[in-house]
């Protein structure tokens, strides 16, 4: 699976003291040294019954000391992190902590491994029983929470023996650069769009459609009404009649996603983004588009290009899509999407299927990405996402019920509306377009893909 070849390395290091003072009595020691003051009641009474306390404390203050003297120093104890996995957008996350100790007696640990929010809200507190010369581990489980390269901190480890009146601190550096990347989909799920997809292929193939691409099938004789533009002059002089050219759908196309990064994709649903959304999506796209037989290439942006992958096929380059999506950041500023429609145009001259997630700025003027997505039209297949977010459309259909609410339904059916005449328009030119939340933008686009393939649009 490409998830266990993506999990970050395994980081071992050895133990080292936690600030100058790195030993303290535990609080069963403390508690040990106010029941001495119990001594003192008598004392009351007989003042030699007070020299009870004194005594008692120290002698567990003496077993205190020996108890932490026997304890193993830190450099004697090695800590390790491992993974199971990749690290990935609501997939879940296994991480083990292993500790081995050299002392001569049994330690109980309380670890906390320092991970930074991108992967967990708080930092997750453990405890283990370390054998002397004997491997103990523990593992935990967090699903990660943004995208990117993060750098996890470090381990933090308390131990005491089994008496328990003394522990030392100490800390590991484990620290290490880890990925978190895209939604990672089940086996299960893929399995499914592919057989969907190897159905489709059957019939096209069955139906041997000509005409509908540029691959070349077969020769035969002119025809009235044939396009002169296929006509073959070399077989036609050989033959010293007229011979055309028959094409099939193209069995490799080319597929580009384009992923706006701009202000718009900041937008939160819930934990995640518009943006993680929309890489989910990208990277689900590719898997499927790869495993079709397709080229895919890829163009995330905002201000600027961010991530530029050009067309490929195979799991190599699925890879480098892969590595490439997780690295998408979203941008304060708005996306300059005319500078990405010019950059695809130079990448992709020939006819293509574009895969644009994006969405519709709330502005009075007509927003650029509509003009970038009509100069797409000229030469590409164009399937446009607008990811909208469905509280606007249920403001818009409740029914208001005082004047503030009126207001705001008025302006949300403003929107709504004002969105759907711009997506009619770019249906006009001969796009297609989908309007989705993020929740179900992945599913939309894949069964919109599959069905361009069935009806060979591209």
């Amino acid at each position: 699976m490409i998830s266990a070849s993506l999990k970050p390395e395994t980081v071992r290091t050895a133990c080292t003291r936690r600030g100058r003072i790195s030993f303290a009595l535990t609080p069963r020691a403390l508690w040990l040294l106010v029941a001495g003051s119990l001594w003192l009641v008598p004392g009351f009474f007989h003042f030699r019954f007070a020299w009870g306390t004194l005594i008692w404390d120290g002698v567990v203050l003496a077993v205190a000391l020996a108890d932490g003297l026997r304890l193993p120093p830190p450099s004697a104890i090695t800590a390790e992190r491992s993974w199971s996995n990749a690290p990935a957008l609501a997939n879940e996350t296994e991480v083990e902590i292993s500790l081995t100790q050299h002392g001569r007696q049994i330690l109980r640990c309380a670890v906390i491994d320092n991970l930074p929010d991108a992967f967990v809200a708080t930092p997750t507190n453990l405890s283990l029983t370390a054998f002397p010369n004997a491997p103990a581990a523990i593992r935990y489980h967090f699903t990660p929470r943004q995208r990117g390269d993060h750098q996890t901190g470090k381990l933090y480890l308390r131990y005491r023996s089994t008496i328990g009146l003394a522990e030392r601190w100490a800390m590991a550096a484990l620290e290490q650069t880890v990925r978190i990347y895209p939604t990672l989909r089940a086996g299960e799920e893929q399995q499914l769009l592919l057989a969907r997809n190897r159905q489709i292929d059957l019939q096209l193939r069955l139906q041997r459609q000509r005409g509908l691409g540029r691959d070349f099938e077969s020769l035969r004789e002119y025809r009235q009404g044939d396009d002169m533009r296929d006509v073959c002059w070399t077989a036609s002089a050989r033959h010293g009649t007229l011979i055309t050219q028959q094409y099939q759908t193209e069995k490799s196309q080319a597929v580009w996603i384009v992923i706006d990064a701009g202000r718009l994709q900041r937008a939160r649903v819930g934990v995640y983004t518009k943006l993680d959304y929309s890489t989910s999506t990208a990277l689900a796209m590719a898997q499927l588009a790869l495993f079709s037989g397709d080229r895919v290439g890829m163009l995330a942006y905002g201000q600027g290009i961010q991530q530029r992958v050009g067309l490929g096929r195979g799991a190599g380059h699925l890879r480098v899509l892969l590595e490439s999506l997780a690295l998408v950041q979203s941008e304060s500023a708005e996306a300059d999407h005319l500078r990405a429609t010019a950059t695809l145009n130079r990448m992709q001259p020939r006819r293509s299927l574009i895969l644009w997630i994006t969405d519709l700025a709330e502005t009075a003027m007509r927003p650029e990405v509509i003009d970038g997505a009509s100069q797409l039209l000229r030469r590409h297949l164009l399937l446009f996402v607008a990811m909208g977010q469905s509280d606007v459309k249920q403001l818009a259909e409740a029914r208001p019920e005082s004047t503030s609410e009126m207001y705001r339904s008025a302006a949300a059916q403003e929107l709504v509306q004002r969105r759907e005449l711009l997506l009619a328009r770019l249906r006009q030119q001969g796009a297609l377009t989908l309007e989705t939340t993020p929740e179900t933008t992945l599913s939309a686009v894949l069964n919109r893909y599959l069905k361009v393939k069935e009806q060979g649009l591209l």
